[in-house]
């Protein structure tokens, strides 16, 4: 009795990661755009500005968020010339 009562538990296990679907944030755009449904939800980062996210979202139960994986713009360095003082 005990074995099968792991066997099942085991099966529902492996059916219900089975089920999952990995959802993954593409590191190129900086605007991702978050579905909602009845069977699941999805995001989707394919977006270079919030306006044109917001356009894709309009009417449907959708809302644009900023990607937590897009890699920050690194501040450029500034070199200044120095003179000397004689």
């Amino acid at each position: 009795m005990r074995l099968l009562l792991v066997t099942v538990l085991m099966l529902a296990a492996v059916l219900a990661a089975s089920m999952a679907r990995a959802q993954t944030y593409d590191p190129n755009f900086p605007i991702c755009l978050q579905t909602f449904g009845r069977d699941s939800n999805y995001i989707g980062c394919q977006y270079t500005s919030m306006a044109q996210c917001r356009m894709s979202a309009w009417g449907t139960a959708a809302q644009c968020i900023a990607n937590p994986y897009f890699p920050p713009k690194s501040p450029r360095k500034i070199f200044r010339r120095y003179r000397r003082r004689p």
